[in-house]
């Protein structure tokens, strides 16, 4: 016994010393992130054109919470969505409509932004590369990366960024604040913005918006923000892997000690002298003598004895007499079972004889209200 429990030990404390050396040893796999996320540095994110604004000095944070929680009152806020990865649900939309409408403005980044704010596009197809950018001013820029998508404007519309094949950028006034559309979020990401003339377009943009004397709030909530964390975020791994070895020590502890789970057994002489035994029996030989009114007498004053325990009813009524009682009682039971049942049973028990089929039908009929009188 001394040396199972050794062994035991010797094997459990291997098993831990190679986990912890596996831990340790094994090399950490870069983080992923989504796209267009101002936390992510990798070339799809967007960490660099945060970090600058943040660098320059303009109040800008993360906006993490569904839209309803956004101001719905003027506070000169600047709110700016980069290529959502879906288009938000009708009450989201018009969470957005109201801040806008109470005096902020919505600066919109996506390569078709067909569906949102009912904005409008035509496709168009790729461009030629190095196309070049004009801004409301007459300035001119470069680019090598443009969607397929120009936007449709109208007359109380501005054009902010166009080329030869249409609009890219425009602001419309949505009540008191504005809404900014571009067709190219591509510019923002940690690997384009200091490609081309990207960064002065995209502070264009943002100076339109009035970046300058607003705060900026950087919408995560449509890249999964409000989302729930997962045990390996809430928890450092050395503390998870502890506590899978003190569960695997446990196990092994309790195996030594020899508990066993489950059931307990139960000796049969303590269940066989007070068993059903003599039940079964007693409905064997009413089944092989072929005394099934008999059996049915029986199984219908049982239940009239349950009847007369559990609500007071008197054994003396009448099936007939039961329906109102009944129907209140058993809740469970239709009322055209409990008619049909009261209705049929006295004629069943005045019969002679009754064959196997009609036995087994009502034993399960009576067996039924027997389980619900008992179950309340």
């Amino acid at each position: 016994m001394k040396t199972n429990r050794k062994a035991w030990v010797w094997l459990a404390t291997l098993l831990s010393l190679f986990i912890i050396i596996g831990v340790f040893l094994s090399p950490e796999k870069p983080k992923e992130y989504p796209a267009y996320v101002s936390e992510s540095p990798s070339p799809s994110g967007i960490k660099a054109l945060y970090t600058y604004l943040e660098n320059e000095g303009v109040s800008i944070q993360r906006w993490s919470f569904s839209p309803d929680r956004l101001p719905a009152a003027e506070s000169d806020q600047l709110l700016i969505m980069i290529e959502p990865f879906s288009i938000p649900e009708q009450e989201e939309m018009e969470a957005y409509e109201n801040f806008m409408k109470a005096g902020n403005t919505i600066l919109l980044l996506k390569d078709n932004p067909k569906g949102m704010f009912d904005t409008k596009t035509v496709l168009i197809g790729e461009g030629a590369g190095n196309p070049l950018i004009r801004d409301g001013k007459g300035n001119t820029y470069q680019t090598d990366l443009l969607s397929g998508v120009r936007l449709e404007t109208s007359d109380d519309d501005t054009i902010l960024l166009d080329d030869l094949d249409g609009t890219i950028a425009y602001s419309s006034p949505i009540g008191k604040g504005q809404l900014i559309v571009s067709t190219s979020p591509g510019w923002v990401m940690n690997g384009n913005i200091l490609e081309s003339d990207h960064l002065p377009l995209v502070l264009t943009l943002l100076e339109s918006g009035g970046a300058d004397r607003k705060t900026i709030l950087v919408d995560e909530y449509l890249h999964g923000g409000e989302s729930e964390a997962s045990l390996t975020t809430l928890y450092p791994q050395w503390l998870l892997l502890l506590i899978l070895q003190l569960l695997i020590l446990t196990v092994l502890w309790l195996w030594m000690r020899g508990k066993r789970f489950g059931g307990i057994l139960i000796p049969r002489e303590e269940t066989v002298r007070f068993s059903d035994e003599r039940i079964k029996a007693l409905s064997a030989w009413y089944l092989k003598g072929h005394q099934y009114k008999e059996s049915l007498v029986i199984q219908a004053e049982y239940v009239r004895v349950l009847f007369q325990e559990r609500w007071g009813i008197p054994t003396s009524k009448e099936w007939s007499e039961l329906n109102g009682t009944l129907e209140r009682k058993l809740t469970a039971v239709s009322k055209k079972e409990i008619d049909s049942f009261l209705s049929e049973i006295r004629n069943v028990l005045e019969k002679e004889r009754i064959s196997k089929q009609e036995y087994v039908l009502w034993s399960k009929r009576i067996e039924l209200f027997r389980k619900e009188v008992e179950d309340r």
